[in-house]
């Protein structure tokens, strides 16, 4: 007679078996899916990465491009004489008989003293 087959639900050991299996298969498909995710972000990181490199070459090329233009389009200012103090004061004594402050009488008395 042959061994004695059980039939219906399975023993301790295919039921071990059967969880080992099932285990495994999850452990290899979170695995699969983690490797998949972690793929993905690097090559988005990769991605900005170049963006920004192209980003910073524009900008520098810009900034290169208006130094030049810069360079060429004002030529540098003369610098300014210094001024004359007797010039300067004369200056004063006509803003303040524009403003008001000296009558014309008093404004052509100090110019006179000034000149000498």
């Amino acid at each position: 007679m042959p061994p004695f087959r059980r039939m219906g639900r399975p023993g301790l050991i295919g039921t071990a078996a059967r969880t080992a299996v099932i285990a495994g298969t999850a452990s290899a498909t979170v695995g699969a899916v983690n490797r998949h995710q972690a793929n993905k972000q690097a090559e988005s990181y990769e991605q900005q990465q170049y963006e920004a490199q192209q980003q910073q070459a524009a900008l520098d090329e810009a900034a290169r491009q208006a130094v030049a233009q810069a360079q060429y389009a004002a030529p540098p200012a003369p610098a300014a004489a210094p001024e004359d103090p007797l010039i300067a004061k004369l200056k004063q004594l006509a803003d303040l008989h524009a403003a008001g402050v000296l009558d014309d009488a008093e404004f052509a008395s100090a110019k006179a003293k000034l000149l000498g």
